[in-house]
Order: C-alpha cells, then sequence, then structure tokens
C-alpha cells in the first residue's frame, strides 16, 4: 500500500496533469475558433470583391436602381415570394443586365452562398422558366429567370455593415454582412414545379434533400413520439413569410431533448439541409449553435404523417426557424413549396448591428 506522502504525490501529479489536459482542451478550442473566424473574415473579404466587381460593371443609372441606404427598412423588408403582377420588386432586373453583369452577378451569389446555395438558385429560376414556358397560373403574373432582381442596402464593406438582396418568384435572399460576420436570416426558398426536366434537359428535384431527411427523422419516431410532434393532421400555409418580421412563434411539438442520439443526428442533419445554403465559412458556427441548443429545439408536424413532401414542418429553436409549406394552391402540394429559414436572434444581422 501507498504512505501519506506517497498518495499526495500522486494526487499532485494527477492534478497537474489534468490541469494540463484542460489547458491543452481550452487552447485548441480557442486555436480553432481564430482559424474560423481568419476563415470567415477571408470569406466576407472575398464576399466585399465580388459585390464591388458587379457593381463596377454597372452603368449610372443602374448604379442608382441598385443601391439604397443601409438605414432604408422600407427596402429590407421590401421581399416577397410571390412572382410580377402580384408583386413589384425594386432594384436591378436580372433580365436589364447584360452577360458579363450576369456573370458578375452569379459569381457574387456564388461566393455569398455555398455550391448547394447557388445551385438552389438555379434550379428556382428553371422552376420559373417551366412555369412561363407552360403558361403558369394565370395570364396576369409574369414568370422567368429575367424576373429577379438585385439590390444592395449600404456600400459594400469590410467594416460597415451591408446587405445584398436577390430574389423573385419563390425567391428572397437577405445576405447581410457585418465585418467576418455573414447571415442569411430571413431567407425564403421554395419552388413550383419542384420536380422537373429543365429547359436544358436536366432533371431537377429541388426539394430531394430535404424531403429525404425529414422522411429519416419522422420514421424513426415511436409513436409517443409522433404524438407530441403531430400538432394536426391538416396541413397549414406559412405562418413567418414575407412581411411577418418581427413576429415570434411559440415552440411547439417535440423536443429535441426527447430524442434518441440517432434522432439528434437526424434532427441536426435536417436543420442542415437549410442553413447549409449559406458558404461553409460562415455556416460553421451557426450549426455548431444549432447543435448546441438541439435540446431546446423543438419538431413539430401539421398534416398526414405519411405526407413526406405534401405535409407542413416547422422546425423552433433559439436561434433557427425553419419552415416547410407545401402549397396545395395550382396544383399537387408536392409541387408548390413555400420554405422559410428566419433567426430569431438575429433577423438582418440586428445581433451586430444598430439596426433593430
Amino acid at each position: 500500500m501507498l504512505n501519506k506522502k506517497q498518495l499526495l504525490l500522486a494526487a499532485v501529479v494527477f492534478c497537474a496533469t489534468y490541469t494540463t489536459h484542460e489547458l491543452s482542451i481550452a487552447s485548441a478550442q480557442k486555436d480553432n475558433a481564430a482559424a474560423a473566424q481568419t476563415l470567415a473574415a477571408a470569406r466576407s473579404s472575398q464576399i466585399v470583391d465580388a459585390a464591388n466587381a458587379f457593381l463596377a460593371t454597372l452603368s449610372p443609372s443602374q448604379k442608382t436602381a441598385v443601391l439604397f441606404a443601409f438605414t432604408d427598412a422600407e427596402q429590407r423588408a421590401h421581399w416577397s415570394n410571390l412572382p410580377l403582377g402580384l408583386f413589384t420588386r425594386k432594384g436591378l432586373r436580372r433580365g436589364e443586365m447584360n452577360e458579363a453583369q450576369r456573370t458578375a452577378l452569379s459569381n457574387l451569389l456564388a461566393t455569398i452562398l455555398s455550391s448547394k446555395g447557388a445551385k438552389l438558385v438555379r434550379e428556382q429560376m428553371a422552376a420559373d422558366d417551366m412555369l412561363k414556358k407552360h403558361g403558369g397560373n394565370r395570364p396576369d403574373l409574369i414568370y422567368g429567370n429575367e424576373y429577379y432582381y438585385a439590390s444592395f442596402l449600404g456600400a459594400p464593406s469590410a467594416t460597415s455593415p451591408w446587405m445584398f438582396q436577390f430574389g423573385g418568384h419563390h425567391l428572397g435572399i437577405n445576405a447581410t454582412v457585418v465585418g467576418p460576420n455573414v447571415t442569411l436570416a430571413p431567407t425564403h426558398t421554395g419552388a413550383q414545379p419542384v420536380t422537373f426536366t429543365s429547359l436544358e434537359g436536366e432533371w431537377i428535384n429541388i426539394a430531394e434533400e430535404e424531403v429525404a431527411r425529414v422522411a429519416k427523422l419522422v420514421g424513426s419516431l415511436t409513436e409517443e413520439q409522433r404524438r407530441k410532434a403531430v400538432i394536426s393532421d391538416r396541413g397549414i400555409d406559412m405562418v413567418l413569410g414575407p412581411g411577418q418580421d418581427g413576429k415570434t412563434l411559440h415552440p411547439e411539438g417535440l423536443p429535441g431533448s426527447e430524442m434518441t442520439a440517432a434522432q439528434k443526428t437526424a434532427f441536426l442533419d435536417l436543420i442542415k439541409s437549410r442553413l447549409e445554403i449559406l458558404n461553409a465559412d460562415h455556416v460553421a458556427p451557426k450549426i455548431a449553435v444549432a447543435q448546441k441548443n438541439l435540446d431546446n429545439t423543438y419538431f413539430a408536424w401539421y398534416g398526414p404523417i405519411t405526407g413526406i413532401g405534401t405535409s407542413y414542418f416547422r422546425v423552433t429553436g433559439p436561434t433557427v426557424l425553419l419552415e416547410f409549406a407545401p402549397q396545395e394552391l395550382f396544383g399537387s402540394p408536392d409541387q408548390h413549396h413555400h420554405n422559410m429559414y428566419r433567426d430569431p436572434a438575429n433577423e438582418y444581422g440586428s445581433a451586430w448591428t444598430a439596426i433593430k
């Protein structure tokens, strides 16, 4: 047996080793955070360069059309999922841009978004081209990729806050840039149709990943969990869409705290399917916070539980609010989606700026 002196020495050695290990972990975490911040700052700089490169292609009159003050609250909230004929956008219309300007615009979107996000934008415009080809839903509505608009609130800057908006039918991207930080909250995505062969002959399924991921989560739920998750067997429309800034929703449904480890992974993957339209350097901290808050994040379902892709679902957490809202208007609900992403803690970058 060890004597008292040996036991004391062993305890001192253990504490020193444990403290060194803890300090090493803390140091590694600090280094990782610093590296992530460096990557985010570098990406923000690239976004500023891409924005200025786009602006440099514009004529004086086009610049006048596309630039707004950062404090312009009316323009900040002036986005919609509706087509031309039901909603008139401000800014510079894509159809009024020449090829070089469209290329610069695409490069800006590709710098702000991930490859998945840039692909989503192209696919949503391709869906609108299909509506145009087939006459749309009503003769007074106007469709097509040329009816998407770009606008800036504030001048692109590495230090001062500014915002880039790009939107049209079923699309409203609102990217707020504040130094090394970028958020897309709030952003609307969706499509009609959802699955189709494009005019170029490409097969497109816009909602494939998200529908597959929610199917995996729903399929893993027990009967008791389903009873908590399913709020109603009847679907509802989008609640916090365009024009609903400043409103909140009380969390309802099944909390992450009542999910198994595997279900939590599936739940986080579902959240990622929407968040990851933002570039990897800026989305990483958002995913980390969403994962940290997963126990306090809720999954709610409205509609038949078997209605994957045709029933409404919602994710409500401290920094993430997602809505998936199929529409029965103008056809099958699996072919007409309205989807919303909001961050209750940082809409339009409000956590980083004086704009509230």
